[in-house]
């Protein structure tokens, strides 16, 4: 069941009791429903850890299809995740949720004030989304996604994919599932990760950070995005071929806060990725 945690639109709100990030009594209630802490569910926690802000963590099972069971479609009838609630307001699309978490709470500013380095954070930002994400998603959807959830009962699979609200939503899905990513889509999306992936590397050549000097929501962006990477066989991330990106990766692996967003994890935890530890010198 989704914990009752949407006050006043949907209903009054019940913390789950035991929860090491319970909100106090007389705080406005701050719940952020999640999969694992990586992609899209990853960037509002760490954004969130970062700067230091309490939250109810409530975990929904993606390959349960849990964001599209009706309790959680009445919290956000999209059914997509992640979705923070803060004082009976419900926000989605995670990039949007980190600004909003930058701009609401105290805390390490998480966007630079120099305009220059603002406007880079949202250029990378928006290359992430909406060129090197799809791409990379793609290729992991068809790859991991697919086969973890393939061995299911056909029709509660179906069953699963009528229920999803959104058609463009059920369509990728049906896609992963059946492995009809077509020869030509998968190979345009590791084109894509090629490229963004050297572009990447060419921009950390210049800066220290995605943005500049100022570390920032485009790192915690883009860190939610590729930190897989490396483990994959596809080669674009790596110490050879990306030394820059790689020795961000450590430094963002390293970041404190990265290892309390890790431990919001199931399957992905802190001491699971050995592949952003830094090598003994």
């Amino acid at each position: 069941m989704i914990g009752r945690a949407v006050q006043a639109k949907f209903g009054p709100s019940y913390p789950a009791p035991g929860n090491r990030n319970f909100m106090r009594k007389g705080e406005q209630m701050l719940t952020l429903y999640h999969w694992e802490p990586n992609a899209n569910s990853g960037k509002p926690i760490l954004a969130l850890e970062e700067k230091g802000v309490a939250f109810e963590s409530h975990f929904l099972d993606l390959l349960n299809f849990d964001q599209h069971a009706p309790d959680y479609l009445r919290i956000n009838p999209d059914g997509t995740i992640p979705a923070m609630v803060h004082d009976s307001v419900m926000m989605n699309e995670s990039t949007a949720i980190m600004e909003y978490v930058d701009a609401a709470f105290d805390g390490p500013a998480l966007r630079p004030d120099d305009p220059e380095e603002r406007w880079r954070m949202r250029w990378w930002m928006k290359f992430c989304d909406q060129y090197f994400a799809p791409a990379a998603s793609m290729i992991g959807w068809n790859a991991f996604i697919g086969p973890m959830v393939r061995k299911r009962d056909p029709q509660e699979l179906q069953r699963k994919i009528d229920a999803i609200p959104m058609e463009e939503r059920r369509i990728a899905w049906s896609k992963a599932i059946y492995g009809t990513f077509t020869p030509e889509e998968l190979a345009e999306s590791d084109r894509r990760v090629a490229f963004a992936a050297a572009k990447f590397e060419e921009n950390l050549e210049r800066h220290e950070w995605v943005a500049g000097g100022t570390f920032s929501l485009a790192d915690i962006n883009a860190f939610n995005l590729i930190y897989f990477m490396p483990a994959t066989p596809d080669g674009h991330v790596g110490p050879e071929k990306t030394p820059r990106t790689m020795d961000w990766l450590y430094r963002m692996y390293e970041r404190p806060a990265s290892k309390r967003a890790w431990s919001h994890g199931r399957m992905l935890t802190w001491d699971t990725l050995s592949h952003l530890q830094r090598p003994s010198s």
